[in-house]
């Protein structure tokens, strides 16, 4: 069985983003960049997958600037056995990023495609479903726990009404969510041995994908500051705030 496994390069969750002065996008000069963490426990389930035996190779792919590299290094490092970088300037869009793994799937035939329920930075949580929409494969969202036997993937995902689970025939999309797993931290031997493992470079234009953005970002702004709380002596203080405040 062979996984293929999506991994995006974002800022660095610790990191607090800045809006550039002319309010086009986010500041991303000298900012720590890192592998989105609903991507790291999507590797990490591929791993352990891999380890209870049954998954005879990993494959991680990312899509984005050449420094995307150094997140599939990280991949690699965490057990991968080879990345696939889809170089593209700019950024990508969701339908344009399921796009491009349609074609590394139909490139690779894996049976199981995991990727993170959504990236940190524009918090689509659209590609999962576009690219199981364009393969006609069966889905399972938001995974809390995911097994295979038989040819069949079971995920168990959290709804409104308590959790619910779910039989796919492989081959199949998983999007992971957070208490799917707590990823591992790359050992260094592991660090060194992945930068031997095999990094192949591709491009957008190699699977007949136009990754032009659709839609234009008009402006960019950081949320409204907080404002300091307020005490009340009673419930009728209270509700006369609220009124004011025109919140009931």
């Amino acid at each position: 069985m062979k996984i293929l496994v999506c991994v995006k390069r974002v800022v660095d969750y610790n990191v607090r983003v800045r809006v550039k002065g002319d309010g086009t996008g986010v500041d991303l000069a000298n900012v720590k960049m890192s592998m989105n963490p609903f991507d790291e426990i999507a590797v990490e389930e591929a791993v352990r997958l891999k380890e209870k035996g049954g998954v005879d190779e990993i494959v991680a792919v990312s899509i984005g600037v050449a420094q995307a590299q150094e997140t599939i290094r990280t991949a690699l490092a965490m057990g991968a056995d080879r990345g696939i970088l889809v170089k593209a300037e700019g950024p990508v869009e969701p339908l344009a990023v399921a796009k491009i793994l349609k074609g590394v799937v139909e490139a690779e035939a894996p049976d199981l495609v995991i990727l993170g329920k959504q990236a940190i930075d524009d918090d689509a949580n659209q590609t999962g479903q576009m690219l199981a929409g364009l393969l006609g494969w069966a889905q399972g969202t938001f995974a809390s726990k995911l097994e295979l036997a038989n040819g069949e993937a079971s995920v168990t995902r959290e709804v409104d009404g308590g959790l619910q689970t779910l039989s796919l025939k492989l081959p199949a999309i998983v999007t992971t969510d957070l208490r799917l797993n707590e990823p591992r931290y790359a050992s260094l031997p592991n660090i060194m041995k992945a930068k031997k493992k095999p990094l192949e470079e591709k491009s957008a234009a190699d699977y007949g994908v136009d990754t032009k953005p659709r839609l234009e970002v008009l402006s960019v702004t950081e949320p409204k500051s907080r404002q300091a709380g307020i005490k009340v002596g009673s419930v009728d203080e209270l509700v006369s705030a609220l009124k004011g405040a025109g919140l009931v």
